[in-house]
């Protein structure tokens, strides 16, 4: 193939949805919503009460009956006298008296009788009685039973991702339980006989190993359970055993290195003599041309191999961009990647009829709040010293003038 030609390689749009039409999500389990952070919703939920439960105080204050408070100014303030109060978490079985008052807490239920609240800091309370200097309307500072949601409203629909926010609002609604998609386990096979860890000493011709800190530390920063990262060597009988066993003990294998067309790539071949299917193998797309996708078909379900390129900056492209897709439908997450949008600063490098991808800074003006992208140096595959520097990660489609300055372009944030 020609250099900068484009034949026979898929787009990344097209990878996205390869992805999404070929993986079905996790078989779904029911948990208590205490174990359930970080996993997908795999059915809808409903309120189990109303909310709020009960009509309750918004304020510190005194419930009364607006009729009492008709003619109160502060001319004419209007007395009342204190019959009770009510903390939050109690109720009361007492009803609010014509030219009474109830001292009652934030939070607290609406006794009978009472239909608004006086705030504290509008009395003035002498002994046993309250003081009014003003006419309230109805419902003042007072939260009605159901306002906010009814028993049985939708709270949420299947695809969403849980976070702390939205475990907080299913347990005020009163859902003690759900039913999710776990999150996927996920096997790392490194390969290359160059590969060392960092800290060995190094014979001639060998490379302390980026790809396996940066896959781990990837996966760890998703919260992603991790069953296995190791260094496979550069024969295929390795590759075969290895992966085999990371396919029958996972929900999704990575591999990194060894997918391109050199004597020692051997992930492709093991890949088909386990009976996996291939879906694509080469990208409209720099750095990560080779990227193999395929599935194997086990207990019901696919399991997906992603085999990315040995190059840093190439792995972290996959990462971030393909491997992130992937995971998100393994896990049911109807959400898109959180793109961001701004224009390029100054020229990027130009296209070769592939889409790009080049670690940038991103820039804030102060004053206008207008944001930018600042592209680095230093971008080539194998090269990864610029992520020290780096925010984002910047689509730039292959276009005559996508490169160019004010150009605005998506990207994927890196932190």
């Amino acid at each position: 193939m020609a250099r900068g030609t484009t034949q026979g390689l898929l787009s990344v749009a097209d990878a996205l949805v390869t992805y999404r039409r070929v993986l079905a999500p996790l078989p779904a389990q029911e948990l208590p919503i205490e174990a359930a952070l970080g996993q997908v919703l795999a059915e809808t939920v409903r309120a189990a009460v109303d909310l709020p439960l009960f009509d309750q105080s918004a304020v510190d204050g005194y419930a009364v009956r607006s009729e009492d408070l008709q003619r109160a100014s502060p001319q004419r303030p209007v007395a009342l006298t204190l019959s009770g109060e009510i903390p939050a978490g109690q109720s009361t079985a007492r009803a609010v008296a014509p030219g009474c008052a109830m001292r009652i807490l934030t939070g607290a239920p609406v006794p009978a009788g009472a239909d608004t609240i006086v705030r504290q800091e509008w009395v003035v309370r002498e002994g046993g009685v309250v003081r009014v200097e003003r006419a309230l309307a109805p419902v003042t500072d007072l939260r009605l039973r159901g306002e906010e949601l009814r028993r049985g409203a939708v709270l949420a629909d299947p695809g969403l991702r849980l976070d702390p926010g939205r475990l907080a609002a299913l347990a005020m609604a009163g859902v003690s339980r759900v039913k999710v998609h776990p999150r996927a386990r996920v096997t790392v096979l490194v390969t290359g006989d160059e590969v060392k860890p960092v800290g060995e000493l190094l014979a001639p011709g060998q490379i302390f190993d980026a790809n396996g800190p940066l896959v781990r530390g990837w996966l760890a920063q998703r919260g992603q359970p991790l069953v296995r990262c190791c260094v496979v060597a550069d024969r295929f009988e390795n590759m075969c055993e290895a992966l085999a066993q990371a396919l029958d003990e996972s929900d999704a294998v990575i591999t990194t290195g060894g997918v391109s067309v050199g004597d020692r790539d051997h992930v492709p071949d093991a890949a088909e003599r386990l009976g996996l299917t291939r879906h694509f193998w080469k990208l409209a797309q720099k750095p990560g041309k080779p990227l193999w996708f395929g599935t194997r078909t086990q207990a019901g379900r696919s399991i997906p191999l992603i085999g990315l390129p040995g190059n840093p900056a190439a792995v972290l492209v996959g990462l971030v961009v393909h491997v992130a897709a992937v995971i998100r439908a393994l896990e049911g997450e109807d959400a898109e990647p959180e793109w961001g949008y701004a224009a390029l600063q100054e020229d990027a490098m130009p296209a070769d009829q592939r889409d790009q991808w080049l670690r940038m800074q991103l820039r804030t003006d102060p004053l206008s709040g207008t944001a930018t992208l600042a592209p680095l140096p230093r971008q080539a595959s194998h090269m990864l010293s610029n992520m020290m520097a780096a925010d984002v990660l910047a689509w730039v489609p292959a276009s005559e003038e996508a490169w160019r300055a004010g150009s605005v372009v998506r990207w994927l944030a890196l932190r």
